[in-house]
């Protein structure tokens, strides 16, 4: 079993990365990252919120990590803001 597992926010719904992240905290896992950049950044603080409230007590949100990474091509770079979510379970 995984204790740590990321994942990628991106154009679905909510709903599919917080049923990512409970399945993932079912199987074992200890800690779950959620990974976004741009837009998706407001998905992955609603998905972190919803799996904390879904999961009550277990689950807290460790740590929150904002950054930007160039994306592109070389000549047609942009900068674009990212965010990293650690949720971790407490035993």
């Amino acid at each position: 079993m995984a204790s740590e597992t990321a994942i990628l926010v991106g154009q679905k719904p909510v709903a599919n990365y917080v049923l990512a992240a409970v399945t993932q905290f079912t199987l074992g896992s200890k800690r779950v990252t959620l990974k976004a950049r741009g837009r998706a950044i407001s998905k992955a603080v609603d998905a972190a919120e919803v799996v904390r409230r879904f999961m009550g007590e277990k689950v807290d949100i460790a740590s929150v990590k904002i950054t930007s990474e160039k994306v592109g091509e070389p000549g047609k770079e942009r900068i674009v803001s990212a965010i990293e979510i650690i949720l971790e379970r407490k035993d």
